[in-house]
Parts: C-alpha cells; structure tokens; sequence
C-alpha cells in the first residue's frame, strides 16, 4: 500500500513539473483533469492524463 502511495506521489511531482510542455501536445487539459486555487496557490491534479499515459506505457511494455 505504502509503495502505491509513493508512485502516485512521485507522478504527480512529475506531471507538476512538466506540465507546461504537456499542455502544449494536449495533456493536461483532458476532462477529470483537476486545476483548483487554494490559499492563493494553483494545484493541479491530472487523473485523466496519468492513466493514459499508464496506458500508453503498458502498451509499450507490452509489445517491447
């Protein structure tokens, strides 16, 4: 359970990081996607573009 916990929190940081450039091919901005303002901070939680990133990469590791 606790190892769950860390890669989602680990994917998140990334998405974070990279969201600029994953905004300019499309992700980010898919519905389930989340952007809300709290205490004058922007968070930023793409459940949708995760899973299909985990998606694409299963498909990758399936094939390779």
């Amino acid at each position: 359970m606790i190892r769950w916990l860390i890669v989602v929190f680990l994917a998140l940081l990334i998405f974070s990081g990279l969201r600029p450039w994953l905004e300019k091919i499309g992700l980010g901005r898919l519905p389930g996607d989340f952007r809300f303002r709290l205490f004058g901070r922007e968070m930023f939680i793409p459940l949708t573009s995760s899973v299909l990133i985990s998606f694409i990469a299963m498909l990758i590791g399936k094939f390779l």
